[in-house]
């Protein structure tokens, strides 16, 4: 909003883009992972590259970051590359589309409330594990939210099972790491839950990165919700970088049941300023997606029906109006 209380023109809501850019200075790799996870896999997970280096031009990557970009995330297992003709095509890997769904899972779902008072324990420490096994483990663990309690022993309060048994197998260690339950004794002279919880987790950096979350967005959350017409580019750049700074933040919080958290947690502001932003750009977005990306048949398909079940569910009836028009 203008200082006089009315929506601003659009060249000044294009410089909330400008701003977050310059704030966030995201890198060319990591910002193509948060398309694809965002926005591209939802659409089959492929796309042409001409037509994504399009799509992202907006957010201050030239054709040469991006093919860079892509190239990398190729060697490193995200993507594979197809062609036909003259045009290249590149599309989730299986182990891509895994690790996007252990990831974004923990973002679009609504958090683990109910805790029992159990806690998972991994243990890693084990004679058969090589020091490489363990060291890749280990941060896999801790990329989940699992706390170091002592070297070699992991735990969580409400892990993920599924992206558990998923890291685990991905790293071939199904039969050599030791997954236990374990519930805390309050036995006089044992160390404090609290004291734990500071030192397996650093929940004061991760409190001040969403406390900064909410400052970056919440102006712009304002500003989209008293605008009637919201421009489809927009959205998309919005939504991109609302997810891409919200994914950074997230996946550095262990998300640790609301009984284990300090009174003021600012975690949960920021996840409601997150809901309702993408809820509000989500569609003019998907509009500007289905007008830009092509696939080698075409126009990008329809986004699968789980899409709309982010965050508790998007309205899906203008989704597809929207996308027929677009086309």
């Amino acid at each position: 909003m203008s200082p006089d209380g009315t929506p601003r023109p659009a060249s000044d809501r294009n410089g909330f883009v400008q701003v977050l850019l310059d704030d966030l200075r995201p890198r060319a790799k990591s910002l193509i992972i948060t398309v694809y996870g965002d926005a591209i896999a939802p659409h089959g997970g492929t796309v042409w590259l001409g037509s994504l280096i399009r799509l992202v031009a907006p957010l201050g990557l030239n054709e040469r970051l991006v093919r860079t970009a892509v190239l990398r995330l190729s060697r490193d297992g995200w993507l594979a590359a197809t062609r036909a003709g003259r045009r290249s095509y590149y599309s989730l890997t299986e182990s891509g589309r895994l690790s996007f769904e252990d990831a974004f899972r923990r973002i679009y779902t609504p958090p683990r409330v109910a805790w029992t008072g159990d806690w998972t324990l991994v243990f890693t420490a084990l004679g058969r594990l090589s020091r490489e096994s363990r060291a890749r483990l280990g941060r896999t663990l801790t990329w989940q939210g699992f706390g170091v309690v002592a070297p070699g022993i992991f735990a969580h309060p409400t892990p993920d099972e599924d992206a558990l048994r998923h890291a685990l197998g991905a790293a071939g260690l199904c039969e050599d790491a030791l997954v236990m339950t374990a519930r805390t004794k309050a036995l006089p002279g044992l160390r404090p839950l609290p004291d734990l919880l500071r030192g397996c987790w650093e929940l004061e950096r991760v409190a001040a990165a969403y406390r900064g979350f909410l400052d970056r967005f919440a102006p712009i959350c304002r500003e989209i919700e008293a605008t009637a017409r919201l421009d489809p580019q927009f959205c998309f750049l919005i939504r991109t970088l609302l997810m891409h700074e919200y994914r950074r933040v997230l996946l550095r919080d262990p998300v640790l049941p609301e009984a284990l958290l300090p009174a003021d947690w600012a975690g949960a502001a920021a996840r409601d300023l997150c809901r309702d932003l993408y809820c509000r750009t989500a569609l003019p977005a998907e509009r500007h997606l289905m007008s830009v990306l092509r696939t080698a048949d075409g126009p990008l398909p329809a986004a699968a029906p789980r899409f709309y079940a982010r965050f508790g569910g998007l309205p899906r009836a203008e989704a597809l109006a929207g996308a027929a028009a677009a086309r």
